[in-house]
């Protein structure tokens, strides 16, 4: 009786009103606080500790260090004192953050082919174009945060923000050599994917051991949170296609290089994945990120294949395999570069030959519903006015169907006013619920489209602050408006991670029609648009 209606979400009344509600407001009876000395750099291994006075409780192992306090300000005063105590070694490991094409090519790969083409080889006018895309943290508005208790009888409690608890709790066995675990699911502020949620839970047992029987609330720090979390894969990917005298595309190679976008417990059959295991006195080794397989959407391939029909494909995915910097699963994987670059190729194509991109895309597609998004979108926008930028795509070719069209102002820098977004999910159980998925999902891929980039050296992550961490600002936010194109009847699809590509693709396209520049490198950036123009 509910479907096809808009329910109230029960969650909100407690987060407007600013009541307890997540796992950062847990107080468990007779609680610790908990903080985490993290290593300065991703290499670095504990060289010296200084003692400290005897009311200061340390807890160590190998290059593990953490302390315990009856109150957060004790904790983390105790944890400025401990820094000052620890000496370390480092050495650089990190690439280049300036030439990351070079890096993701370089090798060693695991090659994979997604899609083989039939046939001989159709013949053409050959266009070639690049993209790429940095590394992107997860940047969630609260750092993560969990709790433990070791109870008398031996057994383990968990609370923690993770996405999947029965994974987690089997890593968190690994590690500890102790069974007798209970992993309790608490809300946390936001998560897109696998970020630092499972690696405080591990935290919080390590110190918690330690407690002698009281529990212990171990929270991240905004530094910790943007240097250590997992990455969202860099990218960089090559297109060459091949067009006929009316500009219709014959034949499309894709080739993308990037990191595996899954380290989450359990990857690589069964590795815990824990960040606080490679610390240990007896540290665990744990191999590169690996990507799920075709049947799960793919990874760094994830709707690398592009929708239109075209004659002749070939489609290659390369899996860098050695990895300094830590990835995995960060909202829509490998689909926000690939729809990114396939579309902005789309555009490219499409002024070639002398075309209207919306026409362009029309004349490539057969698929009714996906033909139906992109009228809808443009429809909706007013397509055909001066400065309009779209994107399309259907996430991982069998979930929702997605067009955004974006407009823009490139004056003094460069700001989304309006996104126009149609999607089809199927079957629509809440329509308030889909909008609320495309909205947040519209406004986090711009601010990845325009803001967001880890930034390094080659010794460690340097991008530790919001200040040069910067994501998307309230005043920036772009006023969105959703169409939902209705198929009742038809499966329901998800529509969490269906607008991410496609509204990148529509502000680079939307750039292009105000400025007439092309930029191929996210994020788009006033400098990179100053650099172009130079």
């Amino acid at each position: 009786m509910f479907v096809g209606v808009s329910v109230p979400r029960l969650d909100l009344p407690d987060k407007v009103a600013g009541h307890p509600r997540f796992i950062h407001d847990l107080r468990l009876p007779n609680m610790l606080h908990g903080r985490i000395l993290r290593p300065p750099s991703p290499a670095a291994r504990l060289k010296t500790l200084t003692p400290l006075p005897p009311d200061i409780h340390v807890v160590r192992d190998g290059s593990f260090l953490g302390v315990l306090a009856e109150t957060e300000p004790e904790a983390d005063q105790a944890l400025t004192r401990l820094r000052k105590s620890a000496t370390w070694t480092e050495s650089n490991t990190l690439p280049d953050e300036h030439d990351l094409h070079t890096y993701l090519r370089a090798g060693p790969h695991e090659t994979i082919n997604v899609h083989t083409p039939t046939g001989e080889k159709p013949q053409g006018t050959q266009h070639t174009a690049t993209y790429s895309r940095p590394f992107i943290a997860h940047a969630s508005i609260a750092p993560s945060c969990a709790a433990a208790r070791w109870n008398p009888d031996g057994t383990l409690e968990i609370w923690s923000h993770t996405q999947g608890v029965h994974p987690l709790r089997k890593a968190l066995a690994q590690i500890l050599g102790h069974d007798a675990i209970e992993v309790r699911h608490a809300e946390g502020a936001g998560c897109y994917g696998h970020n630092a949620a499972d690696d405080a839970a591990l935290d919080a047992a390590l110190l918690a051991r330690e407690a002698q029987g009281r529990p212990v609330l171990v929270r991240w720090s905004r530094e910790d949170e943007l240097t250590w979390s997992p990455f969202g894969s860099a990218m960089s990917a090559d297109i060459t296609a091949a067009v006929n005298e009316a500009g219709l595309i014959q034949s499309w190679q894709y080739d993308v290089w990037s990191q595996g976008h899954t380290s989450r417990p359990g990857y690589a059959d069964g590795t815990p994945g824990l960040l606080a295991g490679t610390h240990l006195e007896a540290p665990w080794t744990y191999p590169p990120a690996t990507d799920p397989p075709m049947g799960s959407g793919l990874g760094m391939a994830r709707n690398a294949i592009p929708l239109y029909e075209i004659p002749h494909l070939q489609i290659t995915g390369h899996r860098l395999l050695k990895t300094p910097i830590r990835s995995s699963a960060l909202r829509s994987l490998g689909a926000f570069m690939n729809v990114f670059a396939i579309e902005s190729f789309m555009d490219e194509l499409a002024e070639q030959a002398d075309q209207d991109p919306l026409a362009y895309r029309l004349a490539h597609l057969t698929d009714p519903r996906a033909q139906e998004v992109l009228r809808r979108a443009t429809t909706t926008a007013n397509w055909g006015r001066p400065g309009l930028g779209l994107g399309f795509a259907r996430y991982k070719n069998t979930g929702a169907y997605c067009a955004a069209v974006a407009e823009l102002e490139a004056d003094h820098d460069i700001r989304v006013t309006h996104l126009t977004i149609a999607v089809d999910v199927g079957q629509i159980i809440n329509p308030d619920g889909v909008r609320n998925q495309i909205e947040g999902g519209a406004t986090q891929a711009t601010s990845w489209t325009l803001k967001e980039r880890v930034r390094f050296n080659h010794q460690k992550i340097t991008s530790t602050t919001w200040e040069t961490y910067p994501i998307l600002p309230f005043t920036e936010t772009p006023e969105i408006t959703v169409e939902l194109v209705e198929h009742p009847g038809t499966p329901s699809v998800g529509a969490g991670e269906a607008a991410q590509g496609p509204v990148a693709a529509a502000i680079a396209n939307a750039l292009t029609a105000t400025l007439g520049i092309r930029l191929r490198d996210l994020p788009l950036t006033r400098d990179a648009v100053i650099n172009a123009i130079a």
